[in-house]
């Protein structure tokens, strides 16, 4: 009797034994889910201010770029479980450049699924009132992944523009100031060839229709627009100054155009022209060449395209500056009317002591 109690403790015991480690590996084993979900799955982007960061991955970065790019930001809170899982999802071997937008609270496998699925965001590239090449590269360059020196010198290469149809004179028309969706990593032949698909969606039938009804190509509307937009900066006048070169064109007079001369010079910013400035041997002063000049002075606006193309009808030949500076001009028939209204604009100039 006392030898049946015994075995009968010892089954007890060893069924306790049975139920504690039972317990052990349960408990272990759930410990180690939870773990593997926390990993995996758990919020890791933490962002302080605002609730998106953009994360930008160059062109022919490392994982170890990535990853240190990341720990930099700081905005991963545990970049040894981002890590962990990236190893696990093969993501080293695929890194893919590109503008990541963070959201807070995303967990690494989110992150590590974009990255390696290269689901960038687009960035917005907005650009006006552009004069230079080099300014323009400069705005580009701080938006896309291109430099500022290489796309200057795509936009200076008549080899890489032929392939486009146009040449380091025409390639300011190719160019259409406007906001544009671009994949970051752009580099500068991309934005070349997205500003040629942007050119020929821009120039519709209509918009053709009109060009030949002015006696124009698109590339000599955009060459004239860049002239009235550099002749006044009234909107409600671009019209009227666009249909008075369009007279003097359909006349085969010199347009006789100031900001010509002012490109010439290379200084926009000269309130006068002198009378020696009009004797500068260039096929862009337009005071001794007849007809457009070889390509547009500046990237022309939208606004200064569309004053050309629905230019005003008038029988304009002559402009000048009122005398008031208010930034509007005295229009003419007749070169008489023309030299009085020049004579008051001159003398102001004198008045107020503007040289130059």
């Amino acid at each position: 009797m006392a030898i049946k109690q015994k075995n009968n403790k010892n089954i007890g015991r060893n069924l306790l034994r049975y139920f504690i480690v039972s317990v052990m590996v349960v408990g272990i084993g759930i410990y180690a889910i939870y773990n593997l979900k926390h990993k995996i799955f758990a919020p890791n982007v933490v962002i302080q201010e605002g609730n998106t960061y953009s994360f930008y991955i160059p062109t022919g970065a490392t994982y170890s770029d990535v990853s240190g790019l990341l720990e930099i930001s700081g905005v991963v809170k545990n970049l040894e479980s981002f890590n962990w899982l990236a190893e696990k999802k093969g993501y080293p071997e695929k890194i893919k450049p590109g503008h990541y937008v963070l959201k807070n609270g995303m967990n690494n496998n989110e992150l590590v699924n974009m990255f390696r699925g290269g689901l960038q965001t687009p960035v917005r590239l907005t650009f006006s009132n552009v004069r230079t090449k080099q300014q323009l590269a400069g705005i580009v360059s701080n938006v896309i992944e291109a430099d500022s020196a290489s796309i200057a010198t795509v936009l200076s290469n008549d080899s890489i523009l032929s392939e486009f149809g146009f040449d380091t004179a025409t390639v300011y028309a190719m160019i259409i100031p406007n906001t544009y969706e671009m994949w970051w990593n752009s580099d500068a032949l991309d934005f070349l060839k997205r500003m040629h698909r942007e050119f020929n969606k821009f120039w519709t039938d209509n918009r053709l229709e009109k060009a030949k009804q002015a006696g124009l190509s698109p590339i000599g509307v955009a060459t004239l627009a860049s002239i009235v937009d550099e002749e006044t900066v009234m909107e409600d006048e671009k019209k009227t100054v666009a249909g008075l070169y369009i007279n003097r064109l359909k006349r085969n007079m010199r347009l006789q155009a100031d900001p010509t001369i002012k490109f010439v010079l290379g200084d926009f910013s000269i309130n006068r022209v002198l009378s020696k400035d009009l004797k500068l041997d260039s096929p862009y002063n337009t005071y001794l060449y007849a007809g457009l000049p070889p390509g547009p002075i500046r990237f022309p606006s939208v606004k200064g395209i569309e004053a050309v193309l629905n230019f005003e009808k008038h029988n304009y030949l002559y402009m000048c500056a009122k005398d008031d500076f208010s930034g509007y001009h005295n229009f003419a028939k007749t070169l008489r009317q023309h030299n009085i209204n020049a004579a008051r604009y001159r003398r102001a100039l004198r008045q107020r002591r503007i040289w130059r």
